[in-house]
This record gives structure tokens, sequence and C-alpha cells, in this order.
């Protein structure tokens, strides 16, 4: 596999914790970091990247918690590109500030936006569609985004929904619609020309600092003056001070949505229909669907515990270490328990965590976050 020489993964790594609650920030850095397999989920992310970019190519964007475990997972990537935000901004900030700091030093230079919590089956296939997703972005104002093709009616993902397809095989995309409820989701299913949103993106930096600019002028020129600071000794205070100050804010709503309602034609963003075995296991219920199609175990019940005993129980999954787990007459349930909290869910739920961390946010339980 050729690599590309303007090619710059970045990936988020940390980012969408929310999800895995009850466990903490800093809990996550110890125990959910190796989800899938020996190797953690972002030694695997990398290492199906470097066919494409050096590691010398590679940025991380992550926070306090996680940035010591990541720099010593990936010893071969400079340090100085494993940044850590102050605080959380969602992914148009993250993903900007790399566009800033790599505008100053390549040109010409094409991003791929990656969270780490992703899991590829067919490596090969993957980075194929990467390849023709890395040549449109390369050719002017284009975004690229990886669609998945959807075998349900999910309503945890983002949907994309396309239109013409262009000489290469990409399709134009019409519009991105947030996670829908069930009857939409199922609507979605049925069209047959939606796709899930993968949550991974091409452009070129010129292509995403401009469209900060148009669309986040205020988070843009913050960000200006962070990247100009980096390499600097003012570097850190600068980060500190002015990252804060960003819009909390992700791509799909600051940049996707408002570049996609100019047109199918005019929006120039492009979906690359990928099917290599993609599973997001940013939720429990992800992880929970990944396994038991791996491992196939009795029921479809996956228990982490000292013991258990399970009887007329189906679909479940119970995070309880160190204790004796019993299930009876239960149903695709979700249970994690640590030392300072415990979730029960169902699995068609578990994408609510979220609004539990909310509400912890709220009444200012940050230990537990």
């Amino acid at each position: 596999m050729t690599k590309s020489p303007n090619f710059y993964p970045v990936i988020l790594a940390g980012g969408r914790g929310t999800r895995f609650w009850p466990l903490s920030r800093k809990k996550r850095a110890k125990q959910l970091l190796a989800l899938d397999g020996k190797q953690t989920m972002i030694q695997q992310t990398v290492a199906r990247l470097l066919p494409l970019a050096s590691a010398k190519r590679f940025w991380i964007i992550t926070n306090d918690d996680l940035r010591p475990a990541i720099g010593k997972q990936l010893p071969k990537l400079p340090k100085a590109q494993i940044l850590a935000e102050p605080v959380g901004r969602n992914t148009a900030p993250a993903i900007g500030l790399a566009a800033f700091l790599l505008l100053r030093t390549d040109p010409d230079a094409v991003l791929g936006l990656f969270p780490s919590d992703h899991v590829i089956a067919e490596e090969q296939q993957y980075r194929e569609a990467l390849q023709a997703g890395i040549m449109i972005a390369a050719e002017g104002e284009n975004i690229v985004v990886l669609g998945i093709q959807p075998t349900r009616p999910e309503t945890g993902y983002g949907y994309i929904e396309v239109g013409s397809t262009t000489p290469g095989g990409a399709l134009r995309v019409r519009r991105f619609t947030e996670k829908p409820d069930s009857v939409k989701a199922q609507e979605f299913l049925a069209a047959g020309n939606y796709f899930w949103n993968s949550g991974m993106f091409l452009w070129s930096a010129r292509t995403l600092a401009s469209a900060l600019q148009e669309h986040l002028p205020k988070t843009a020129a913050l960000l200006e003056q962070i990247a100009a600071a980096f390499g600097t000794r003012r570097f850190p205070s600068v980060l500190r001070k002015l990252y804060p100050r960003c819009e909390n804010i992700s791509v799909d709503y600051a940049l996707l949505e408002p570049r996609s309602a100019k047109g199918e034609q005019a929006a120039n963003i492009f979906c690359i229909p990928a099917n290599f075995g993609w599973n997001d296991l940013g939720s429990w219920t992800a992880l929970h669907e990944h396994h038991t199609a791996k491992s196939h175990p009795p029921e479809d019940n996956l228990v982490a515990s000292f013991g258990s005993f399970l009887l007329n129980a189906h679909g479940n999954y119970v995070y309880a270490p160190g204790k004796f787990v019993a299930a009876v007459g239960v149903r695709d349930l979700v249970v994690v328990e640590t030392p300072d909290a415990l979730l029960i869910t169902t699995r068609q739920q578990a994408q609510d965590v979220g609004k539990v961390v909310k509400h912890l946010d709220e009444k200012k339980l940050h230990k537990l976050v």
C-alpha cells in the first residue's frame, strides 16, 4: 500500500466517553482502551492507517487523563502531536485545531478524522475506500464521508442521505440527519439511499479551515491563535486560555449540516459507500453486539464477573468485576457496576446514558464523570 504523501490522520481519543458511563475518564484510561483484542483500540486504529501515512504524520486529540497512557502505547508518534484538550469541546474545535496547525506547515495537507473506538474487519477494503476519498478531498473544496450500508433501523447513529453517483463511484450527499426515532430509522432503511454516518471524514486543511471561518468564525479565530503558538513555550498557556472559549459543537452540526443545505451539487460533499466490517464500539450496546458476534455466548449473554448463574436470561450485558452475578428471567439489560456508581438500562436505551452525564454535570458531581 503506497503512502499518501500529504495525508494526515487525526484520531480523536476519549471524546465520546459519555456513552460509557458509569466508567469515568480515569477508569476508561485503565479499563476501556483495550475493548477488542490484545491491542488497545487506539493502537489498532493507528496500525490500520500506517500503510497510508508515516507515524510522524499522525495527530491525536485526547484529554489529560488519557494522554500519558496514549503516549506509552504509541511511542513512535511525535509526543508534541498528542494534544490534550483543556476541556472537551466536541469534534469541530478538535479537528479544526489540527487543520490550522497543518495549514501552517503543509498547505496541501489532507486530513482524515478518525474516532479511536471503531472496529474494522476488512482492513484492505477500508484502506482502498480511504485512498479513493483522499483523492477526492485533494481535488478541491470537497468533503468526503465514509458511509456504512445500514443493516437495521438503528436509532443510535446519524444518517447520510445520498443522491447522484459521480463517475468515480462516490455519491453526492443531500443531507445529514442526526439520530432518528425508530419510525424514521425504518423509513431510511426502506428508502435504500441512506447510509450510517461512520464519523470518518476527509478534507484538505484549506477546505476545513475555510468552512470553519464561514460557519464558526469566532472559534476559527481562536484556533488560529492557538495554532500560531504551537512549537513555542507559550503554546500550553495559550491552549489553556483560548480553547475553552471555542464553541462546544460537533463537526456534523457546525459544518456538515449548513454545508449540505447549499444543495446536492453546490455543497461538494461526497459519500464513499463502504462495507468493510465496521462497528462503532462507542456504547455498551455496540460492545455487546460486537462481542456476541465474535464469541457467540449462550443466549447472547455477556457477563464480566467473578462467577455467574443465568436462568431464562437472554441478550444481557453485565459488567461487575469481582462480583458473583445471578440473572434470572431478564432480557436485553445493560448492568455496569463500579465502586461508586451503578448503571441499569436496556440495550435499546443505552444510547441515553449521555443524559445521565449531563445530569451529573448539572449537579456538579464531576468525580463521577
